[in-house]
């Protein structure tokens, strides 16, 4: 049976804290591969109006270049509407019933677990894996699996205001998304 992990969000952009902790999962948890999952609609946040999900996507791509354990699924970018977790994994999991799943969340996300939709059924579905993040609580009711990762303080929210004021954000994001950036434009390049 395959082991994978996935990781779901705006990635808009994405950056070394994604990585850093798709890797770090990978490995403690011995997975065949991680699948970054763009969602179309995130339920609890909304995504930055200007950019769109082919940018994104491309963005994503980038970044996980060179990594065979690393994969792009667009099974939220592929369909309309807000992207509830317990739809797709129900989808996933129809798909590739060979395989078994692990959900990975920031802390965040742990502490937000009472509110996600249909979250009783979801358990049923997914294995949570849960990392840390600072200034968030990350104990929970819900059966989560738990992996240290470094602390890495970044966002795709800092970055894009970083840009937007004309700082830098090398080290932040590999070099060929920092050139897609600056290349179209994108957060007021």
């Amino acid at each position: 049976m395959k082991k994978v992990g996935i990781l779901g969000g705006t990635f808009d952009p994405p950056h070394y804290g994604h990585l850093l902790i798709a890797n770090e999962v990978l490995s403690t948890l011995h997975l065949d591969e991680i699948w970054f999952m763009p969602n179309q609609e995130p339920p609890h946040k909304k995504k930055s109006e200007s950019i769109k999900n082919e940018d994104r996507l491309r963005m994503l791509e980038l970044a996980i270049s060179g990594n065979a354990s690393f994969r792009v699924e667009t099974i939220e970018l592929d369909r309309q509407g807000p992207s509830y977790t317990v739809d797709t994994m129900k989808m996933i999991n129809a798909q590739y019933s060979d395989h078994q799943f692990f959900f990975i969340i920031g802390a965040d996300m742990i502490e937000y677990l009472p509110k996600w939709h249909k979250i009783d059924e979801l358990i049923n579905l997914v294995q949570f894996v849960g990392v840390e993040r600072p200034e968030y609580n990350s104990r929970t009711e819900y059966p989560v699996l738990y992996v240290d990762v470094p602390a890495i303080d970044v966002s795709s929210s800092m970055i894009r205001d970083r840009v937007k004021s004309r700082q830098t954000v090398r080290y932040l994001l590999p070099d060929s998304v920092i050139q897609y950036i600056e290349e179209k434009h994108l957060y007021g390049s």
